[in-house]
């Protein structure tokens, strides 16, 4: 299928442009930027004005609830979803049931998404047998199956010698490991944030030195093997300062945060909000405002929707029995976009922490428009709005803290290898 996106205004942060021009897409590739090719003769003609042309998302964290979780949410939901969203790239994590720690499973899981003919799938397999922090995976043979890193998903590692091996065998075979700072027994039994809301609301409190501490051990182990390290959903200040520190000592370290952590802290819980449940908590709004300053700077490298679709009975009861998580996929863009108009960040650089930076750390080729490269396009408009709500959310889970906010930024169309993966009903 050949089609013509015109009059756009495109943005691909990787090649540094910014500009309304046209695009022209064949036989699943991008064919030309600008310039129209000699005998281009398009089936379907995009009319892009005053609409932003971009690189499909790349998302580095949304539960896709298979196998083993379907009556939370399944795979065609939730893929819908992703590509209502603009995402055609995302990163699986590992705790399905059972979890990703056989070949099998991650090429029946690959299978089936793509058959789907929507977003890209990529697992991320488990570094321990069930997750367990006991026995180690065969990596080298689950990266053959399509793994395209290694993590222990929300369960922390306990034991720091497994930690240590687990790190020296991927270093082997250069494979990347995604770890989650959160210290199991100083967290243990947690809720919510060690600070004032936590205490006026009387729920158990996960402390910043749970991240804190987990992250140093994480950081020294890494120095010692030479192991490549992504840190997921970082929540802390102090946390980012280390990562500071480690990077001016040349550290292979890469890191995200999760956009509700954009947007949220601690004073969002109200009165017992189970929506804002989540790991690791939302905490002070020092912290907020230092992930958003870091992800400006580059210090953080991605942002991720951290989607978690949850059943409703597991939210609709008090917040210290809710089962945390939130969904995201469809909110991503829209938050993203809210975050640079509120610090004035380029729209360009904003993007490329959703698009190109993002592929960079999943290891892709992917998040840009290069003539030759897979058309995978994200087509949106940035300035209608839209309200959140169980009847505009695409995915099963209805689950945000979001839930009745008005956003700008809709996405109109999403292309996958060249193909409508969704259309706004106009």
């Amino acid at each position: 299928m050949k089609i013509h996106i015109k009059n756009g205004r495109l943005i691909d942060p990787k090649n540094q442009i910014d500009t309304i021009s046209d695009l022209f897409i064949a036989a699943g590739k991008i064919v030309a930027v600008g310039q129209k090719p000699e005998g281009f003769h398009a089936n379907r003609v995009i009319d892009a004005s005053q609409k932003i042309v971009c690189p499909g998302l790349v998302d580095l964290s949304a539960r896709l609830r298979e196998p083993g979780f379907e009556y939370i949410a399944t795979l065609e939901s939730e893929m819908d979803a992703a590509t209502a969203g603009g995402i055609t790239s995302l990163a699986c994590p590992p705790d399905t049931d059972p979890p990703l720690d056989e070949p099998g499973l991650v090429e029946m899981l690959k299978y089936r998404a793509r058959n789907r003919h929507k977003a890209r799938v990529y697992p991320i397999g488990a570094l321990t047998a069930g997750l367990k922090g006991v026995q180690l995976t065969e990596m080298a043979e689950l990266r053959d199956a399509g793994c395209v890193a290694f993590s222990q998903a929300n369960v922390a590692l306990q034991d720091n010698q497994v930690l240590f091996y687990a790190m020296q065998y991927a270093a082997t075979f250069n494979i990347p490991v995604w770890l989650q700072a959160q210290d199991a027994s100083l967290a243990r039994n947690g809720v919510a944030h060690d600070g004032a809301v936590a205490t006026r609301l009387g729920l158990p409190a996960i402390p910043v030195c749970a991240e804190t501490t987990a992250l140093a051990v994480i950081l020294i182990l890494a120095k010692a093997t030479g192991a490549r390290v992504h840190l997921c959903r970082l929540s802390s200040f102090e946390a980012i300062e280390m990562v500071r520190v480690a990077r001016r000592e040349g550290a292979r370290i890469t890191c995200d945060v999760a956009i509700h952590h954009l947007h949220l802290s601690e004073m969002d819980i109200g009165y017992f909000d189970p929506n804002c449940h989540l790991i690791p908590p939302l905490r002070a709004q020092r912290d907020r405002d230092a992930l958003r300053k870091a992800l400006a700077d580059h210090t953080v490298d991605a942002v991720c929707s951290d989607h978690c679709p949850v059943d409703d009975d597991a939210k609709q009861i008090p917040f210290s029995e809710a089962e945390p998580g939130a969904t995201g996929l469809e909110l991503l863009l829209p938050l993203t976009l809210k975050w640079a108009e509120e610090d004035e960040i380029p729209l360009s650089r904003a993007l490329s922490r959703v698009t190109s930076d993002a592929a960079h750390i999943l290891g892709i080729d992917a998040g840009h428009l290069s003539v030759g490269a897979e058309a995978d396009v994200c087509v949106f408009d940035p300035e209608r709005y839209w309200t959140v709500g169980p009847k505009t959310l695409m995915s099963q889970g209805k689950n945000t803290p979001f839930s009745g906010y008005e956003l700008k930024g809709r996405v109109l169309y999403t292309l996958v290898g060249g193909q409508i993966a969704h259309e706004l009903p106009q």
